[in-house]
């Protein structure tokens, strides 16, 4: 087995509910056949607790999402230039336009990226140029009011922007109005145009999103109500439709909760979801016909608060980032069952997002 990279953001500082203790973003290589991460490189960088490669390869952007929740300066968008090797240099940042930012994609065309700020419950995008480099901010999407408030909700928390297949949609995932916003991309004058919205059930907290395969469902995982719901997706009018909302814990479960990241196997076979609190990653089959999810079973993420997790592109390892831990592990995949097998545990300090080079 040949082995793989991975990138690692991480917290580096104390934000009150996460002691971050990682320098920046590292580079780790991975043995497939043993689950062990060796690191390769680290570069500085605060906070980088969402990362995105540029369709090239050449590039990486991540967030840097600051303890000052508001309009500070050190809430931003950092693009970055990938040697040879794999190592990372800093090219520029621009400011996020909103506190905390926490998501960040680019769209398939490479020239433009979006974001999400989950404070300042906006959606922005940014122009990247040939060299890397984000340019200022092309368009800002606000929804409602940006001021903080006690509660997560009602007002805005967007916390995600996924794009569509084909690159002609981008779907926002906002936690505090439970919707999810779809704009179509103008990327002649680099805006987001609002399309269409989905609505989940009142306080269920969308937060992240992943298509299957075959572009004709959506799965949304929703952080405060311990759910998953399905849609069926209209890539040609940009919009969805809601069939199925399913749990993502054991019914007897009466813990804490908050769900966080959500990935669908290559094979379009499996979905798994990540539940915080319950420490666990959830598995289920997918009906091929409809989309529709059935619950196959829960593993322990052997570890603390599991974030992001990822499968490479041959799908037979899954790889969680367990913030709290401070520790990825790594399961192999069994391509009949979609059934998890534990590797390895991997120390890594704080880690919260993890991206196959």
């Amino acid at each position: 087995m040949s082995s793989l990279c991975v990138y690692v953001g991480a917290y580096t500082q104390d934000l009150g509910w996460v002691n971050g203790k990682a320098k920046g973003i590292a580079l780790y290589q991975l043995d497939p056949a043993t689950g062990r991460m060796t690191q390769l490189s680290e570069t500085t960088s605060d906070n980088p607790s969402f990362l995105a490669l540029h369709p090239s390869g050449k590039f990486l952007f991540a967030t840097n999402e600051s303890i000052q929740w508001g309009l500070s300066p050190d809430n931003a968008i950092s693009a970055f230039a990938i040697a040879a090797d794999g190592a990372l240099s800093l090219l520029n940042r621009q400011p996020s336009l909103g506190g905390a930012p926490c998501f960040v994609s680019v769209e398939p065309t490479g020239k433009f990226a979006v974001t999400a700020n989950y404070v300042g419950g906006n959606f922005v995008m940014y122009p990247i140029g040939t060299d890397g480099q984000l340019g200022e901010a092309s368009d800002n999407s606000q929804h409602g009011a940006s001021e903080p408030a006690q509660d997560q909700q009602p007002i805005p928390h967007a916390h995600s922007m996924n794009l569509a297949p084909g690159g002609k949609y981008a779907l926002g995932c906002d936690l505090g109005l439970d919707q999810v916003f779809i704009y179509e991309l103008d990327l002649n004058r680099g805006k987001l145009l609002p399309n269409s919205e989905a609505v989940v059930v009142r306080g269920s907290g969308p937060r992240h999103l992943a298509f299957h395969p075959n572009q004709k469902a959506v799965y949304v995982i929703n952080e405060l109500g311990g759910t998953i719901t399905v849609f069926t997706w209209n890539n040609d009018a940009g919009r969805l439709r809601e069939i199925q909302t399913i749990s993502t814990v054991p019914a007897d479960y009466t813990g804490p909760l908050a769900c966080a990241d959500v990935h669908v196997h290559p094979s379009g076979k499996f979905v798994y979801g990540s539940n915080r609190g319950h420490d666990s990653i959830v598995i289920y089959g997918v009906e091929q016909a409809t989309g529709r999810l059935i619950l196959l079973g829960h593993e322990p993420t052997r570890g603390q608060t599991p974030r992001n997790f990822a499968l490479p592109p041959a799908g037979d390892l899954l790889l969680v980032a367990n913030q709290d831990s401070s520790d990825v592990v790594v399961f192999r995949v069994d391509a009949s069952t979609g059934e998890l097998t534990h590797l390895a545990t991997n120390d890594i300090p704080t880690p919260v997002c993890l991206k196959f080079a």
